[in-house]
């Protein structure tokens, strides 16, 4: 039988296809042979499946996956060096509050009180090494610096981390290098034993918690911004009042090796608790520097920060030396030296928060800070005129509630400079580097001055109290620069 189909033929302009007509001859199909072919297939496949199928199944069950072929350490590896904000996309404006952005507030208070406020304490190390292991004052003040100077200079390098998305790259490991520190300080028994151990290590830890994680809770707050930091500063007080009363207690019942050694359990503890729950809110930048010089082309930013670097060189000096002072000066026993040392950092606590609160509600970080820094000033001078224990416990009070003030709202001022949040990690951290220069030397040249002057402590102090003077002018001038002259703008 034949019949016309159509043949295609392509019209490429109009994009459709015409067909002309064409004939062909129907093929004759032959049943019977169609039906034993299809018996015959039938009968194969029954076969297959009784010899074959358990085969093929245990084929496929043998057949390695790509992860399977992994070792387990290759995995364990890959989760760990997995980047801790690297799934995370861009979630919009801070929240400025709520349960998650109030949980990193204190969990970073519990990171400063771990860092800074094991800083803070080296007063209570300070005394025991001049007393009672009889070392120099200048020297003993090396191990305090450098402790400082790696706490905020290491900024420069870990506030990148956070931006990078390797956040918990900085944060296990300096939990790790700080309780180690401590856990090396009670065996130690010459002075480059301490200052390995307890300047380096421990500082080598603070360094690798503190400025990432002072850039990571300033990310979840915007005009709560002030209280918020102020809030996670005042941990320094917090780890001032602890680890100063634990050697004082601990000290005189169990000796010095096992007062360091509950302190790295306790520093351990709490690492353990806040590295759960601290988490990265923006996603990594893709590329950018290691430093953001930049910024420093910047007049606010610029003059900020010289600001901050000369007020932090004379700043610490009172917390280092005012135990010593007590001892060597006014003759007070130990305890007496250690209560002067926990009355400044207990304050401290109240200094913090009371200036945050005024910045938050009222005026600006800027504005708030300044006033601060010129009466902590004014104190400073005034420790010449001490000459009693009243009057030691009278400056000590003071100084430590107006300079927790600097130290609660400096590094609100400094984020407020930055409006690119995703670099808030590197230009915070470069600041801080300057900090940790200034830490570094200001103790150790006081210390000097004091023992060129036969354990004289006036030349320190107005030495000290001018830095700090220099440094609140050039942070006006900051100020100026950023608004000009007109003072009622809130910054």
């Amino acid at each position: 039988m034949r019949m016309s189909v159509p043949t295609p033929t392509a019209d490429l302009e109009k994009g459709v296809v015409d067909v002309e007509p064409e004939t062909y001859q129907r093929p004759t199909v032959d049943r019977d042979g169609i039906d034993a072919i299809l018996n015959s297939s039938s009968i194969c496949q029954n076969q297959a499946d009784q010899h074959n199928v358990p085969k093929e199944a245990d084929d496929i069950s043998r057949i390695p996956t790509h992860e399977s072929n992994k070792p387990t350490h290759v995995k364990l590896w890959k989760s760990i060096t997995a980047r801790s904000n690297a799934n995370l996309t861009d979630p919009g404006p801070p929240p400025d509050g709520g349960i998650k952005a109030w949980t990193q507030v204190c969990m970073g208070h519990l990171v400063v009180a771990n860092t800074w406020g094991m800083v803070s304490a080296f007063g209570a190390f300070q005394t025991y090494y001049t007393q009672d292991l009889g070392m120099e004052p200048s020297a003993v003040s090396w191990i305090g610096s450098m402790q400082m100077f790696c706490h905020f200079g290491l900024g420069m390098f870990t506030g990148r981390l956070l931006d990078i998305g390797y956040y918990r790259w900085s944060l296990v490991p300096g939990i790790c290098f700080g309780s180690l520190g401590m856990f090396m300080t009670s065996i130690c028994s010459s002075y480059w034993q301490f200052f390995f151990a307890q300047g380096v290590m421990i500082g080598l830890g603070c360094g690798l918690q503190f400025p990432p994680s002072l850039s990571l809770v300033s990310t979840y707050f915007s005009s709560h911004r002030s209280i918020a930091l102020s809030i996670m500063a005042a941990g320094s007080a917090t780890g001032g009042l602890v680890y100063p009363t634990i050697v004082r207690q601990l000290l005189p019942v169990v000796g010095f090796a096992w007062t360091v050694r509950a302190m790295g359990f306790i520093m351990l503890g709490v690492g353990c608790c806040y590295a759960l729950l601290l988490k990265p809110r923006l996603p990594p930048r893709k590329s950018a520097p290691m430093f953001e010089l930049s910024a420093f082309r910047e007049p606010p930013y610029a003059l900020y920060v010289i600001g901050i670097f000369l007020f932090t060189i004379g700043l610490f000096f009172a917390f280092y030396y005012v135990s010593s002072y007590a001892r060597d000066v006014l003759h007070t026993p130990y305890n007496t030296s250690i209560n002067l040392l926990l009355m400044m950092n207990g304050l401290g606590l109240i200094g913090r928060l009371i200036p945050g609160l005024i910045a938050d509600r009222l005026y600006g970080p800027f504005n708030t800070v300044l006033p601060f820094c010129l009466v902590t000033t004014i104190i400073l001078y005034c420790w010449t005129a001490v000459s009693s224990v009243p009057s030691l416990y009278a400056f000590a009070s003071l100084y430590g509630f107006f300079s927790a003030g600097f130290q609660g709202l400096f590094p609100a001022t400094l984020t407020t400079l930055t409006k690119d949040m995703s670099k808030a990690g590197t230009r915070t951290g470069m600041g801080l580097g300057w900090v940790g220069v200034s830490s570094l030397i200001g103790p150790p040249i006081a210390g000097a001055l004091v023992q060129s002057n036969g354990g004289d402590y006036t030349i320190a102090i107005v030495w000290g109290a001018s830095m700090m003077l220099a440094g609140t002018v050039i942070m006006g001038l900051a100020r100026i620069s950023l608004t000009g002259w007109k003072f009622k703008v809130r910054v």
